[in-house]
């Protein structure tokens, strides 16, 4: 037997076999209609479709053979796909490539077969006709197995063609998956940036964001982490049922698996992704995010979103979600970020610079909040002595002054009311309840004892009070100051009257 040589281009040939994507296949009834036709044309008892591929002759379909595969050399077919046309051989045990073959010995005869050739001229493999007894065949029967070749290869290209088209038709059906779920995820986002324009409060702001992700990309479990004073503590939203308790686990300990010995520490500054756990059975999670989301009030926040084990997804974490998650958690970091400096302007805006307590502006606003009806004590005082100091010892000592009369004031009635400067040496208590002059002065005269005995000049306070019960909030301030001033006459009065 002498083995039969390789094609000039045979990478080529196996490349283009490769993209019919033919090998190993299944049966397919268009082939095998081909050969049941080139038996019957042809007379013969055996019929076979074949694909020589580098080391073996692959048969795809056959009439009167059962399924079967042969090594390269051990076949016909690899002389057929060598030469131009058809090779017709009568005698197998007269031909010296042959005769020794298996098939030779287990009986056939006579072969015939014609290459199946690509539109770019490539020879992948043969149609063949076998018999057990020598025999010649026509010209004729020769062009009919060329032509039934030519159909087998048409069916082929047809094959090849419907592939494609199906892989082009499940590629727009993913791109147009894609395109939907982009278009749903700017939606989210639109929500969540709405938030963050809105007045709630940041902590349900956070939440309804973690909401509206854990939606958007279909999490198993969705929560949130925080720390406050070093202490961590996990906020579930969203949660499928059934989820077993180790995932809750799993949320305090962004890529750890659940490993963390303990709930102190800081949380992770940038995003946190984890595609898969090893130790999914023990806490019911396949992959983890998170997201941080940024701080208010000395709260930091995590957005956590946990999936459950599932075999079937192998990349957990898409690109579309992964770009949902950043973009929305860039944009509630900036929104707490803008929200906690509009407050600390607004702050600012309503703090005295000197002193440190509320100023006039405060003291409006808290006024106009108050309750029609709630009772309300508001006292209006002013150092006496005060320009004395000033003149004497200088303005820096009167500003040391204020501020030390401000701290005593606040110490004095923390807890119980606010403290304003309305400027110069003019200070207003707002105090809830209904407050008598006697308990205020009691007050007052410690706050001017710590004053007098830090600043060591003779300063002292005059006030006036009005509450509620006596007027409209909106006159409050003003009753107050006709009060201290009446107090101011009779103190300057009795000094006078002391004089003579």
């Amino acid at each position: 037997m002498r083995t039969a040589p390789l094609p000039p281009d045979e990478a080529a040939r196996l490349l283009e076999l490769a993209r019919y994507d033919i090998l190993d296949t299944p049966a397919e009834e268009a082939f095998d209609r081909i050969t049941r036709l080139a038996a019957r044309l042809l007379a013969v008892p055996i019929a076979i479709l074949n694909f020589v591929d580098q080391s073996r002759h692959w048969r795809k379909a056959s009439t009167g053979i059962e399924s079967y595969e042969l090594p390269r050399a051990d076949s016909p077919c690899a002389w057929t796909i060598v030469q131009d046309g058809p090779l017709a051989v009568p005698d197998l045990r007269l031909d010296q490539r042959f005769h020794d073959l298996p098939a030779v010995q287990d009986g056939c005869r006579m072969y015939a077969g014609t290459a199946l050739r690509t539109p770019g001229g490539q020879r992948i493999g043969t149609l063949c006709v076998v018999d057990t007894a020598p025999r010649i065949l026509s010209e004729a029967d020769l062009q009919v197995l060329q032509d039934l070749a030519a159909m087998a290869m048409s069916e082929l290209e047809l094959r090849r063609h419907t592939h494609e088209l199906r892989h082009q038709i499940a590629a727009q059906s993913r791109h147009l998956v894609e395109l939907r779920r982009d278009l749903a995820h700017a939606q989210t986002l639109e929500a969540v940036t709405a938030l963050g324009e809105t007045d709630g409060a940041p902590e349900e702001t956070v939440r309804q964001a973690a909401d509206l992700l854990g939606q958007a990309i279909a999490a198993d479990w969705t929560g949130l982490l925080t720390v406050r004073d070093g202490h961590r503590e996990v906020r579930p939203v969203r949660s499928r049922p059934g989820l077993p308790a180790g995932v809750e686990r799993l949320a305090r300990h962004p890529g750890q698996g659940g490993r963390g010995g303990t709930d102190g520490g800081a949380l992770p500054e940038r995003s946190v992704y984890v595609d898969r756990y090893e130790e999914q059975e023990q806490t019911g999670a396949q992959a983890g995010a998170w997201i941080p989301l940024g701080t208010w009030d000395g709260t930091t926040a995590v957005l956590v979103v946990l999936r459950a084990s599932d075999e079937s997804r192998r990349s957990p974490w898409r690109e579309s979600d992964r770009a949902l998650l950043e973009a929305a958690g860039r944009s509630v970091r900036a929104a707490l970020a803008r929200r906690q400096t509009l407050e600390a302007a607004a702050q600012a805006s309503r703090r005295d610079a000197l002193t440190g307590t509320n100023n006039r502006r405060a003291l409006e606003e808290e006024l106009a909040a108050v309750t029609a009806g709630a009772p309300l004590t508001l006292v209006l005082m002013d150092l006496d002595g005060f320009k004395a100091l000033n003149d004497s010892a200088g303005h820096a000592e009167g500003d040391r002054a204020l501020r030390l009369f401000a701290g005593a004031l606040e110490a004095e009635f923390a807890g119980d009311g606010q403290v304003y400067r309305l400027g110069g040496d003019e200070f207003v208590l707002t105090l809830p309840g209904l407050w008598t002059n006697d308990e205020l002065q009691v007050r007052l005269d410690l706050a001017v004892g710590v004053l007098r005995q830090t600043v060591g000049a003779p300063l002292g306070v005059s006030m006036g009070a009005a509450t509620t019960r006596e007027t409209d909030r909106a006159d409050l301030l003003v009753l107050a100051d006709t009060r201290m001033y009446q107090a101011k006459r009779r103190r300057k009065a009795l000094e006078l009257g002391g004089g003579r």
